[in-house]
């Protein structure tokens, strides 16, 4: 029977790109946020080796290049485990919007995976293998509200936020792909990061009161979209509490103290992508993607 689990959505609450590293990737300061708004993955074992994935909801590529046949292979390899994987994957999260879809739908495989196999990895191991899938995956694994550090992929937990409502907006003719966002705001990152706005970023991540995301990739993405900065005003006097662009975008997010005022806010937006999600506490989350029985 197979096994099924939600691949939860994150905002991220504050998002600073400081510098340039040695590895050639990006220097970051992030506060992660998982929200309700989730992909759904069926999967099961098989006693035929290999991967067959079915996506549905989203033009995404079901074979070597998707994030799910990557960290199966992964676990595969890692738990040195015979057979196959079946796999059904529905996404809602939209595609190259910001929201982590992908990296969720990754971490889902692999804490479903195990759970199916009956294992368990030390975690400093799994995160190994996530981290190997992507920056963000890490943070899938942990859930709830968390700073990450270098490339994302440190990660500290932090208190949970009173729960809060999220409207997502996403126009439907923009999708903005992540390493081209980075590459535009690469002219603005040729000195490394100063320390003082290294130690400034942390103090404010570490902040629980802050309800007014960051976000260093709007002046680029706005500029080259000006649509989304006119969807985050509208948000913000649709009454939200703070609006940004959702990772490197394409959506943006408000946040609302209350479902009411999210639901009225959201039907401000037709003709747009529109989703009402709520933040996730790390003990809810746990619960959901079961797991007590994996880390």
């Amino acid at each position: 029977m197979p096994l099924r689990l939600p691949a939860f959505a994150k905002i991220n609450l504050e998002l600073h790109v400081l510098g340039h590293r040695p590895d050639g990737y990006h220097e970051l300061r992030t506060v992660f946020q998982a929200i309700s708004l989730h992909d759904t993955l069926e999967l099961e074992r098989t006693r035929q080796p290999g991967i067959r994935l079915e996506v549905h909801g989203a033009a995404v590529a079901a074979d070597a290049s998707n994030l799910v046949w990557r960290a199966l292979d992964a676990l595969q390899q890692a738990c040195r485990c015979g057979g196959g994987w079946r796999v059904r994957l529905q996404k809602r999260i939209p595609v190259q919007a910001g929201l982590g879809g992908g990296s969720s739908d990754a971490a889902a495989a692999l804490i479903g995976g195990l759970r199916l196999l009956g294992r368990r990895l030390a975690p400093e191991r799994l995160l190994e293998l996530a981290a190997g899938l992507g920056a963000d995956v890490p943070f899938f694994l942990l859930g709830g509200r968390a700073l990450g550090l270098g490339r994302g992929e440190q990660l500290y937990p932090l208190p949970d936020l009173p729960r809060t409502w999220v409207v997502v907006v996403q126009p439907d003719a923009v999708t903005i792909s992540t390493a081209e966002a980075y590459r535009w705001l690469d002219q603005q990152l040729t000195l490394p990061p100063a320390p003082s706005r290294l130690m400034v970023s942390c103090i404010r991540s570490w902040s629980s009161r802050s309800l007014i995301p960051e976000n260093d990739f709007e002046p680029v993405v706005f500029e080259r979209f000006p649509g989304l900065r006119r969807l985050k005003r509208r948000l913000l006097r649709a009454g939200a509490a703070g609006a940004a662009l959702a990772g490197s975008g394409s959506a943006v997010f408000g946040l609302f103290p209350d479902p009411a005022h999210a639901r009225r806010a959201a039907a401000q937006f037709s003709g747009q992508r529109v989703w009402v999600a709520r933040t996730l506490t790390r003990g809810s989350y746990r619960r959901w993607l079961g797991l007590a029985g994996v880390v």
